[in-house]
């Protein structure tokens, strides 16, 4: 999960990272009122996911809270990427002697954790990357060892910091690290660093990715979901504990296992082809269980899209056996009642398959049409989806 810069920020006043004070809003009559409170220059910086909000006019200097308030007015809407503002952070400006870059990160190709540190700061990494690769130091971080202060120094030094911030830096960097950790981030980076001019160390701006499998580690992390942005459909999953992607196709797809899904959605992707160009709707891995609130969750959310015209359940029992997953089937139809109103193709194969599909038939579920193989389940999921 991406953090707005303002979130990040939230997360480095806990770990004691020294940053600029501000607050985010939603209004520019608020942006003057924030300014008027800190009773001196601000930048009012779009909250977006995205890189080049100065370029694109999303950061501005103001000197007055008047200033504040126009800026604000213009930023607010403003479409940056593809992203439209609808937050601004009203922050101090900081006096700036000069700009540097740091960064952790998860480097997964060589299965290690990853500083990087530039005294080149203030621009885009990649660019300092591809003009000035002696200036941007990589520095592989051991897992267990961590970064105490005289591994941040030397991440610093490597870097081409100045001497004179050369403690000051690395006592930011340690705790930028203590960030990293103890809130089981993928990435942290503070571009720019900063030096002020009586050499003190902030972190101006901030981008953190949180690892969303850590999630039950963080509750409080659950304030940080921008629900806004993401799909309802998915929120509604989620809460369900449920592995679930919108896509955007007709039929709705329900497998246990992401390797079955995967495949799955490759195989109704193809048999598509031939019924009017149909495609999967949705990735939803119920993984091990198929209890019947599993499954009735399971279709509650793929028969809440409006997009969904027929649903493809493809089940190979193993752990769970197909019979306990025929039972969830009808159990889950008796729950939901008139809110299930589409079709279900159902192919069982695995553990205990011949009681699973004599449970399906037994039931006779109007809605339920049993196949034999995945291929002749996706084609008639397809079918019925055109229709």
């Amino acid at each position: 999960m991406d953090l707005f810069e303002y979130q990040a920020k939230e997360l480095f006043a806990k770990h004691d990272v020294p940053t600029s004070a501000g607050r985010v809003t939603e209004s520019a009559d608020d942006a003057k009122a924030i300014a008027e409170e800190i009773g001196k220059p601000v930048m009012v910086k779009a909250q977006v996911k995205t890189g080049g909000r100065g370029k694109a006019g999303g950061v501005k200097y103001a000197a007055t809270a008047d200033d504040a308030h126009t800026h604000a007015g213009n930023i607010l809407g403003l479409d940056i990427k593809g992203h439209v503002v609808k937050k601004l952070l009203v922050a101090e400006a900081s006096d700036i002697a000069e700009e540097y870059y740091i960064s952790f990160l998860l480097d997964r190709s060589n299965r290690t954790y990853l500083a990087m540190c530039s005294v080149e700061g203030g621009m885009e990494i990649e660019e300092v990357a591809a003009t000035k690769p002696d200036r941007l130091a990589k520095v592989p971080v051991d897992a267990i060892n961590g970064v105490d202060i005289a591994t941040a120094r030397s991440i610093a030094e490597q870097g081409h910091l100045p001497a004179e911030v050369l403690d000051a830096a690395a006592i930011t960097i340690a705790k930028l690290w203590e960030v990293f950790v103890g809130e089981d981030a993928t990435l942290v980076e503070v571009n720019p660093l900063v030096r002020t001019p009586d050499d003190q160390i902030l972190a101006l701006d901030g981008k953190i990715t949180l690892d969303e499998n850590a999630d039950f580690r963080h509750p409080d992390h659950e304030q940080f979901v921008d629900q806004d942005a993401t799909d309802p459909l998915e929120l509604k999953a989620k809460q369900h504990d449920l592995n679930y992607v919108k896509l955007d196709g007709q039929v709705g797809v329900i497998g246990n296992g992401a390797g079955l899904v995967m495949s799955t959605l490759d195989v109704v992707a193809y048999a598509g082809e031939n019924h009017g160009g149909v495609k999967p709707a949705n990735f939803l891995d119920i993984g091990g269980g198929a209890s019947a609130e599993v499954m009735a969750a399971g279709l509650d959310v793929i028969l809440g899209d409006s997009q969904v015209k027929s649903v493809f359940v493809n089940v190979f029992g193993g752990i769970t056996s197909c019979d306990a997953v025929a039972t969830g089937i009808v159990k889950a139809l008796e729950i939901l009642g008139d809110e299930a109103n589409k079709p279900l193709v159902v192919r069982l194969d695995g553990n205990n398959v011949e009681e699973g599909r004599r449970i399906l038939a037994e039931a006779n579920h109007p809605l339920v049409i049993q196949a034999e193989t995945m291929d002749s389940g996706a084609d008639k999921a397809a079918e019925l989806a055109n229709k």
